[in-house]
């Protein structure tokens, strides 16, 4: 078995995997960690033991570094000091060339030798440009890096219809892919594309956090068109209240004569 820790480096940025080796961590430590733009201090958000065999072929996790010291956090907030006027440059340059996009942050690395840019944007935008005008104007290696529409609403956070805070801003720790077919298996694909999207334009989180458990309900059920045996007599079963645990059943010999049973009247 091996120890496997979720760390999370910018809040944009979905956590990263990484092996903790001899390391004694708690869930909040700080850890400097290898990324893709350089050293960098995240936060442990997870721990858990895994076979190797688990660990995917093709996925070779680093052994975090160390875990940050005092004189680490220190540098790490200084040079993050420079990271609110590094976003207001950044959002005037992107004004001044009218490219299609919003910045919603610029993150240091550790060692100060990068800066990296997330963005919003619809479509693709072409923004070698901007690219070369951070460089110059840094003298830093700039990295830019889309996101979605629905990671801004995880960001930026708010109420949903349900008058909760968002789930994607409370507890999910990721953002799943969620399709129609969620929507038609909780029967609530009817009340239209407007109503089951969220604050970001997508499809609701809730249909997928919710999935499992519909699975689970209705693997318990029998199907529609199964032909059953009930405590009122032999039916076919024509529909299925999830949540409720019923189903309809239109009864032999009386097509017309609909019952709504529970799965206790369903003879096994």
């Amino acid at each position: 078995m091996v120890k496997v820790a979720q760390v999370q480096i910018s809040f944009w940025d979905k956590p990263h995997g990484y092996l903790v080796g001899d390391l004694i961590l708690e869930l909040g430590d700080l850890v400097v960690v290898k990324t893709a733009w350089g050293n960098d201090i995240g936060k442990v958000i997870l721990i858990k033991e895994m076979k190797e065999d688990d660990l995917a072929a093709n996925s070779v996790l680093d052994n975090i570094i160390r875990k940050a010291t005092t004189e680490d956090i220190e540098n790490f907030n200084e040079i993050q000091k420079q990271s609110s006027q590094a976003l207001e440059y950044c959002k005037r340059t992107v004004e001044r060339q009218d490219l299609p996009m919003k910045i919603i942050d610029a993150h240091f690395s550790f060692d100060g030798g990068k800066v990296v840019f997330p963005f919003i944007a619809d479509s693709r935008v072409d923004f070698r440009q901007l690219v070369k005008d951070l460089t110059h104007h840094f003298q830093k290696s700039i990295r830019l890096q889309q996101i979605g529409i629905r990671d801004e609403a995880k960001i930026t956070g708010d109420f949903g219809s349900c008058g909760r805070l968002l789930c994607c801003k409370t507890h999910l720790s990721g953002l799943e892919s969620i399709t129609s077919d969620l929507a038609d298996m909780q029967q609530v694909a009817h009340r239209g594309s407007e109503r089951l999207s969220g604050l970001c334009g997508r499809l609701r989180c809730c249909l997928a956090f919710e999935g499992s458990t519909y699975r689970e309900l209705m693997s318990k059920m029998p199907e529609i068109g199964k032909v059953v045996k009930t405590t009122k007599g032999r039916g076919k079963v024509i529909g299925r209240h999830i949540l409720k645990q019923t189903v309809d059943v239109a009864m032999e010999g009386d097509s017309s004569n609909v019952l709504e049973l529970s799965l206790s009247d369903i003879k096994k």
